[in-house]
């Protein structure tokens, strides 16, 4: 019975199993009154242990921290666990050792545990790692970003992704954009791409977990894994912090050398030498009413500082630059009676982020082209709980909004110019940043949840519903993109004058003294539908699951799972759909004794689908009569289906007029002045797949072990292995025949001195001709499509040993992971090296490593005083070997020159820029390099002191304490990054890019 039990709980259920089990007969003990307390939020309770010595309770609070004890008698002294912290769904299990008093003299008796992550699971087989509050705050973290943490659990390391604001991180060695984000169990996904909307801050986790592999039936929309924060919530005590933090950039920090960037900012761009951060925050939570309503309030921001350096002809001057983050949070727990209690939560961020001009160690971007990114969002969400005799029911529901406006231009109303020299290479950018990208997501999410025990079995079953309304307005630059070729006397005036970095396209002439009609341009494209578009996403989840535990130290769970996304049927007429993704999950938890558990699953999982395939999909589409032609051929070929309705797989999506011969400087046609479709033979154009789009399907295999060690030292093993189809790739459905250099190729070239490499290319052209269908008016070269055929395995041991601190002056948490990931598509983008040939791809994925090693130690010597050391080791990630693109009378001596990557032919694609894939130099498999090891060891040195009734506490972060130059194991974007380098396997490294060299943040907080 559930004796007064009135907690206001988090979003998302948390449950708690206890076990009673005598020591002495090694067995089980029922019958047994076991006591629940959470001192917070004013709840007690007390059950009975069932026939298998075990009890369990539903639908608990995440706030607080609980205790569990049974009292002493004539046959048992007292058991007790203190210091219990739940996380959002899920139920955490604590087995109480009862000793009998016939068998111990009382002063042998332990009778209380204090706070310990050490606590065997003998509920099921997940494989899951967690940080709480008080871990993360002794953990040197950047900024305050709990993002920047998750690296230190098992399974996680950092990322390279395929665009600068791509998440950081990467589960199983996957691409990051396949990880769901949730807070309290309910969804934070940026839907666009992926990653997380809502940065949450430190001042609002009270717990993160990453789930890695055979979790719930609960979960869905990956089979990647899953990070859930739990959030903070008030209580009878008043508590609350203020800080102040700063990175005081140099000279206190590291360098490398100017010549190459080290550093990103909390967005993942980079920033030079001189950043400066300031943050502050103040979070506040208590009662309302005693034992009824609480609330708990965060707000924090960040201001940083970054200097970037304009050098271009008659100019070289810094161009300050600032980063403005806002994240602010709230939320109310109330308990309308004893069965009925309501949570509702506000998450807010506003993030503006400039793009001044100049760059890093020098740049040609004027200030008249700066732009701004801003990524703005709101959530709000309300929970109701009914807690009865047995039933537990909960519904959520949440609404989000997110603004994704990636190049909020200064002058919105101006061309952009890009100025040449004489030689060709680009001097001067000037006007307006090129493009557009604004992208707003409005979310509904409902989610309806109920359990219910009947005898040895624990029943639930839920569904959750997730409405995304999309609207993007892309594409190029509706004022038009000019390419200005200065003459010799142009460009030496224009190198000898006295300008400043604001100077705008009109002003150009002037600046050069000639008369604008003299300027030679080279180039002029314009967006002729600067319009915005998009469809809607749903996402509907079913999910039934049974906890059956047939004997005290076998806990079985069964669940199945059905998933439904409307953009697998994204062809215009919604014909075709992915209606079959059912999904069964099973494991068994098997306890060996009191200490030790075996633990084995196995289940399907579906992906959504990233909706920016579907957006990239229309974005660059067109139903021109030329176009729709050349698909009309390719159904004929055999190359499409041939159901295919051409009408519905075409799209009127944005254009991109290139005048051909270009017009006068400045008078080139705007939107408003072009009447009729264009006629001129595109690049590219993509089409929606006539079959619709299979969601990602991994199948997860995972064995493990955990073995408790006295009170407070857990150590544990798993073993996971993932196969997963139906990824993401592109085909290119009009590619070219099959074209190789061999190396054999090469060696004769090299070998006779009338020929060079060069020789080998096959030309553009000669590629056309190879099409299967020839470019015709108004149609394109390439003709792409998403595919949904790549695949990936992953084959992963874990061994992890955790210390909890207890009653010691040290903690730690050691974890070595043995891995390998290999696939045939890393990205949606994702592209075959040559006409369409995937078999050929099949290689370690980018963010695969063999060797991971985490390890953190605190110690605390005083009261005072907390040290932490924390190191991440890390084998090298692969290297991508493509050709040099030199010419070959201008390279150096060894060098092996084509004077272009593009040794096939087939041209550059859309999404190219972001994968950064080209053709490999020859003989050359993917990834078939590896970069050298990465060693990271970070510091964080806190103090305190009593102050009012609080505490004041000072502390130091260092981060790369040994200045360590890394080439690989940080986060990055693959084009930035060293796994793209030129010439044959094993030929040398350009060092491109580094990890941060050594940094110091110093804060103070004051906490009560």
């Amino acid at each position: 019975m559930l004796a007064g039990l009135g907690p206001p709980p988090s979003h998302g259920q948390a449950a708690l199993e206890v076990h009673a089990f005598d020591v002495e007969a090694n067995a089980s003990v029922s019958g047994a009154v076991v006591h629940l307390v959470n001192e917070s939020i004013g709840v007690e309770a007390t059950r009975r242990t069932d026939d298998q010595g075990a009890t369990q309770w539903e639908g608990l609070s995440t706030g607080g921290t609980y205790s569990v004890f049974i009292e002493e008698s004539d046959q048992f002294y007292e058991a007790r666990v203190s210091g219990i912290e739940l996380r959002a769904d899920a139920t955490r299990s604590v087995t109480l050792l009862l000793r009998p008093v016939a068998a111990y003299e009382l002063d042998e008796v332990v009778v209380e545990g204090g706070r310990s992550v050490a606590e065997v699971n003998r509920v099921n087989a997940e494989v899951s790692s967690s940080l709480s509050a008080a871990s993360l705050e002794d953990l040197p973290v950047e900024g305050r970003n709990v993002t920047q943490s998750l690296y230190r659990l098992p399974n996680v390391t950092p990322s390279t992704g395929f665009f600068a604001e791509a998440p950081n991180v990467t589960i199983n060695g996957t691409n990051g954009l396949y990880t769901q984000y949730l807070v309290d169990g309910m969804d934070n996904n940026e839907q666009f791409l992926g990653g997380p909307q809502f940065d949450v801050p430190s001042g609002v986790v009270k717990d993160v977990t990453v789930l890695t592999s055979t979790y719930s039936a609960e979960y869905g929309r990956t089979g990647n894994g899953i990070f859930n924060v739990t959030t903070k919530s008030g209580g009878n005590e008043w508590t609350g912090e203020a800080f102040y933090l700063t990175r005081p950039g140099p000279p206190l920090d590291g360098a490398f050398g100017d010549e190459t960037p080290t550093q990103r900012d909390l967005s993942g761009n980079t920033v030079k030498s001189g950043f400066q951060r300031q943050q502050g925050g103040v979070t506040l939570g208590g009662p309302i009413v005693e034992d009824q309503t609480f609330f708990h309030v965060n707000v924090e921001h960040t201001t940083d500082f970054k200097d970037n350096l304009l050098d271009a002809p008659g100019v070289r001057e810094t161009i300050d630059g600032q980063n403005h983050l806002t994240y602010a949070s709230a939320r109310v727990d109330h308990r309308w009676n004893d069965q009925w209690r309501s949570t509702v939560r506000f998450n807010a961020n506003r993030v503006h982020l400039d793009n001044q001009g100049g760059g890093l160690t020098g740049g040609v971007t004027f200030a008249s082209a700066a732009s701004a990114e801003e990524r703005d969002g709101v959530h709000a969400a309300l929970q109701n709980t009914y807690v009865g005799e047995k039933l537990v029911y909960e519904s959520n529901l949440q609404y989000s909004r997110f603004n994704w406006d990636a190049g909020n231009p200064v002058n919105p109303n101006s061309p952009r110019v890009n100025v040449e020299g004489p030689d060709g290479t680009l001097r001067a950018a000037l006007g307006h940043p090129g493009f557009t990208f604004d992208s707003v997501e409005n979310t509904f999410q409902l989610q309806q949840k109920v359990s219910y025990p009947l005898g040895d079995h624990s029943l639930k079953a839920g569904a959750d519903v997730l409405l995304s309304d999309h609207r993007l307005t892309g594409g190029g630059n509706p004022n038009g993109n000019y390419t200005v070729r200065l003459r010799q006397s142009q460009f030496d005036r224009f190198r000898s004058a006295e300008i400043g970095p604001s100077l705008t396209p009109s002003e150009l002439p002037d600046v050069l003294g000639a008369n604008a009609q003299a300027l030679e341009v080279d180039n002029y494209r314009v967006e002729l539908r600067p319009s915005s578009f998009g469809v809607r996403q749903d996402l509907v989840g079913l999910y039934v699951e049974d906890e059956f535990s047939p004997a005290s130290d076998v806990t079985l769970t069964a669940g199945l799972r059905w998933d439904y996304d409307s953009l697998s049927e994204a062809t215009l007429g919604r014909e075709h759909g992915d209606w079959d993704n059912i999904a069964p999950r099973l494991s068994l938890n098997y306890s060996l004794d009191e200490r030790t558990t075996l633990r084995g699953g196995y289940g399907i999982f579906y992906d959504k689908i990233v909706y920016s395939v579907v957006s990239d999909a229309l974005q660059v589409n067109t139903n021109t009569e030329g176009f729709q032609a050349q698909v009309r051929d390719l159904v004929k070929k055999d190359r499409l289906p041939s159901h295919t309705a051409v009408g519905e797989v075409t799209f009127n999506g944005n254009r991109t007029l290139g005048q051909t011969p270009p017009p006068n400087y400045l008078q080139g046609p705007t939107a408003s002045d072009v009447e009729g479709t264009p006629t001129d033979v595109l690049g590219q154009a993509q089409i929606l797949n006539p079959n619709g789009y299979e969601n990602p399907e991994t199948h997860q295999f995972s064995l493990g072990a955990q073995r408790q060690f006295g009170d407070d030292l857990l150590a544990y093993v798993d073993l996971i292995h993932t196969r997963t189809f139906n990824l993401y790739r592109i085909r290119d459905l009009n590619a070219p025949t099959s074209f190789e250099i061999t190396e054999n190729d090469l060696e004769e070239v090299q070998s006779d001195p009338t020929r060079d490499p060069s020789d080998l290319v096959r030309s553009e052209e000669a590629a056309n001709d190879a099409r299967p269908v020839a470019p015709r008016p108004g149609g394109a070269r390439r003709i792409t499509m998403t595919e949904m055929k790549g695949e990936a395995r992953y084959w992963a041991a874990n061994v992890n040993l955790i210390k909890d601190r207890a009653g010691d002056i040290y903690s730690y948490r050691l974890s070595y992971t043995l891995s390998s990931r290999r696939n045939n598509t890393d990205d949606i983008n994702f592209r075959a090296e040559d006409a369409n040939d995937f078999e050929a791809e099949w290689g370690p994925s980018v963010n695969d490593r063999r060797h991971v090693i985490s390890a953190i130690g605190s110690a605390y010597p005083t009261d005072r005083l907390r040290v932490t050391l924390a190191s991440l080791l890390q084998s090298g990630q692969p290297i991508n070997r493509v050709p040099n693109a030199c010419d070959p009378e201008e390279g150096e001596e060894g060098e092996i020159c084509f004077g272009t990557r593009d040794l096939n032919g087939d041209g550059t694609y859309r999404g190219g820029q972001y994968v950064g894939d080209s053709d490999r130099f020859p003989g050359a498999s993917r990834n078939t390099d590896r970069l050298p090891w990465s060693y990271q060891f970070d510091l964080s040195l806190q103090y305190g002191w009593s102050v009012a009734g609080g505490r004041v506490i000072a502390r130091a972060d260092v981060f790369n304490v040994l200045n360590t130059e890394n080439l690989s194991g940080f986060a990055n974007s693959a084009t930035q990054s060293n796994q793209i380098q030129v010439g044959p396997p094993g030929s040398d490294i350009e060092e491109k890019n580094a990890g941060s060299p050594r940094q110091f943040q110093f804060g103070v907080r004051y906490e009560f």
